[in-house]
């Protein structure tokens, strides 16, 4: 199955949501399409008054049934058989330079101010946010203002719009020739960093480069099982301390080992810490300070993992994140799981972070490169 197959399906209740909205969008206000102007009735002038009829012409008498009647003055002309009805189907060359049976008209519906509004209220509902819904609607309405739209039209045209967004964002994690390459990970509680960590790990490792986690999140015993788990699967080793042992007293030994090592990545993992909190932000930087003894570069990446469910909360966080731990990209979680997807439209357009990868479900195969034009397909509902 391609990863647009399995972003649209499993994107559906954004793209459920969206493509609903649009479609009830179109048809609430769509007009009939023109009707044929009919043709003047007998008896009816051109303008509108009535007009004698013409006499009827009176029937011909018939001959006497004693009168035979005259023979023709010629052997009537055989007509040639009716020819067979033409086929609907395309001929040959049509099917094969893709000649397709019409298809039945789709309602259509102006673009006017009521109809911007309500498409406006729709992205909003979907987390785009005020400032970029407002934004995308004018470049929508810019040439069309006025103008009848069909849902696909319309469809596309936010496709559209919503891939010029993002594309300047789509970027894979960057790779340096700096090694260790440090790759500090860092969110909320749940937002799947753990999860993140080792999808990340098991693909770096498949591309044939050397890697390292470190548990960072010493006060949670399941998320260093969890991690030690993909570290099996992926043939990675974790670098872990006691439970409550200092996160930044870790991440300093794993840059030490790993440097040792010569390791080509070290992914360190980190608590999951409520923005809202100091203490735990305090934490988080000082981690920060920590590894910069060792390697003043370092972290070479630092990736803030989202979860799509928290909807425009994920807007705060990537405020908060950046002046604590200078974010260098994103990785969006979760995108199966709402019908708020357009929160990354509206993350994309307020910070211009990179988007290295989104995820869509919990096997090694679902977190993948971020695509703006699939991701913006699917997010609407279109067919690939």
């Amino acid at each position: 199955m391609s990863f647009f197959k399995k972003l649209k399906d499993r994107l559906f209740k954004s793209s459920d949501k969206i493509g609903e909205g649009l479609d009830a969008l179109v048809a609430d206000g769509a007009e009939p399409e023109d009707a044929p102007v009919p043709s003047p009735a007998a008896g009816t002038g051109r303008d509108g008054n009535d007009t004698p009829a013409a006499p009827e012409t009176p029937p011909a008498a018939s001959a006497p049934p004693s009168v035979p009647a005259e023979p023709a003055s010629a052997p009537a002309t055989p007509q040639p058989p009716p020819a067979p009805a033409e086929d609907a189907r395309p001929g040959l060359m049509g099917r094969l330079f893709g000649a397709r049976p019409a298809r039945p008209e789709e309602p259509r519906r102006v673009l006017d101010d009521a109809m911007l509004e309500s498409l406006e209220e729709l992205l909003i509902q979907a987390d785009m946010g005020v400032d970029t819904a407002v934004r995308v609607t004018a470049n929508i309405a810019e040439s069309r203002f006025g103008k009848k739209i069909s849902t696909s039209e319309l469809r596309a045209a936010l496709a559209t719009e919503v891939a010029r967004i993002l594309a300047p964002v789509a970027r894979p994690l960057p790779l340096y020739p700096q090694k260790p390459q440090v790759v500090l990970v860092v969110g909320v509680n749940g937002s799947g960093k753990t999860t993140t960590i080792g999808k990340l790990a098991s693909q770096f490792k498949a591309a044939g480069k050397s890697v390292v986690i470190a548990a960072g999140d010493t006060f949670r015993a399941a998320a260093v099982d969890q991690l030690r788990i993909w570290g099996d699967r992926a043939g990675v080793p974790v670098l872990t301390a006691p439970e409550g042992s200092d996160p930044a007293s870790l991440a300093f030994d794993a840059l030490t080992k790993a440097q040792e090592d010569g390791a080509d990545l070290l992914m360190i993992d980190t608590a999951g810490r409520l923005q809202n909190r100091a203490d735990l932000m305090e934490e988080l930087a000082k981690i920060v300070r920590v590894i910069r003894k060792k390697d003043p570069t370092a972290p070479h990446n630092t990736l803030l993992v989202l979860d799509a469910t928290t909807g425009q909360n994920a807007v705060t966080q990537v405020e908060i994140f950046r002046k604590i731990a200078d974010v260098s990209g994103l990785v969006m979680t979760k995108l199966d799981g709402t019908a708020k997807g357009g929160v990354l439209v509206a993350l994309a357009d307020k910070f211009g972070l990179p988007i290295h990868a989104i995820g869509v479900g919990e096997q090694i195969d679902d977190l993948s490169p971020f695509d703006p034009d699939e991701f913006a397909r699917a997010l609407v509902g279109m067919e690939d």
